[in-house]
């Protein structure tokens, strides 16, 4: 692992932060949401997911990218049904990521990463990404989620038919990252297949299909989607290392490009 600490923009003067323009070139927005995740796991597990992989990337970069300004409230009004969700519409997500962007653009950074730990903001991001061509030319902006980029190492997990939300690899990732804020007692399964879910609900579950959005109170009873029981520390670690590997990779080749 690196021998340095992650750089940090909110720790820094604004001589230091004029400096890491140069030193630093990369900035690392963590993105996460601010909504329920079943009765056994905290309202900001996609944050906390987040920080943490950002967190280890910029270590991995031993001081050639700072964590910037963190996006704690996502694009979830799918979960609203639950009690203490918080969300923000697409668009004032995107505002929020431009102004985020243009602030650092004026200041002399020219490589933003976005990684987000949740998969209600990825079309946002897309979209900003692409606005961003025009307003921004002499601008690059990436963005990533997180257990998205490890698909192989869960699909390894033994994951139930249906699973995703709050289950086995969100899950094993908090087991991993921030295990003392999961309930482990009140851990119980959601929807594990999908002969539990209605037509249309279904129909939403189908990849190869068009895009169906549809609310989370009618896939899932408490929220979850998959069986977090099953979830493991050690499956959590292997997820997390591999999205950090990655991002590591992408963002050493992206500085060299």
């Amino acid at each position: 692992m690196s021998a340095r600490p992650p750089l940090r923009l909110a720790e820094m003067t604004t001589e230091e932060a004029a400096e890491a323009v140069t030193a630093s070139p990369v900035v690392i927005i963590p993105a996460g949401a601010f909504e329920q995740h079943g009765p056994g796991m905290p309202l900001a597990t996609d944050t906390i997911r987040a920080e943490a992989v950002a967190d280890r990337v910029a270590a991995e970069l031993d001081g050639r990218a700072v964590i910037g300004p963190h996006l704690p409230v996502g694009v979830s009004p799918h979960h609203l049904a639950f009690a203490g969700t918080v969300t923000l519409t697409t668009t004032t997500l995107a505002a929020v990521i431009r102004e985020y962007v243009g602030s650092l653009h004026r200041h002399g950074w020219r490589k933003v990463l976005v990684v987000t730990g949740h998969g209600g903001n990825n079309a946002t991001l897309a979209t900003v990404a692409q606005d961003l061509l025009t307003t921004h030319p002499g601008l690059q902006f990436a963005w990533t989620p997180v257990t998205a980029l490890a698909a192989d190492v869960v699909a390894g997990m033994g994951v139930s038919e249906v699973h995703g939300h709050s289950g086995e690899a969100e899950t094993a990732q908090m087991l991993h990252l921030a295990p003392g804020l999961v309930r482990t007692g009140r851990l119980t399964a959601g929807t594990t297949s999908l002969a539990q879910l209605d037509p249309l609900s279904r129909l939403s579950r189908h990849g190869s299909h068009p895009a169906l959005a549809v609310r989370y109170d009618r896939l899932s009873d408490n929220g979850i989607l998959g069986d977090p029981r099953r979830a493991t520390a050690e499956d959590g670690q292997a997820v997390v290392d591999a999205v950090v590997v990655r991002v590591v990779a992408f963002v050493k080749e992206w500085l060299d490009a």
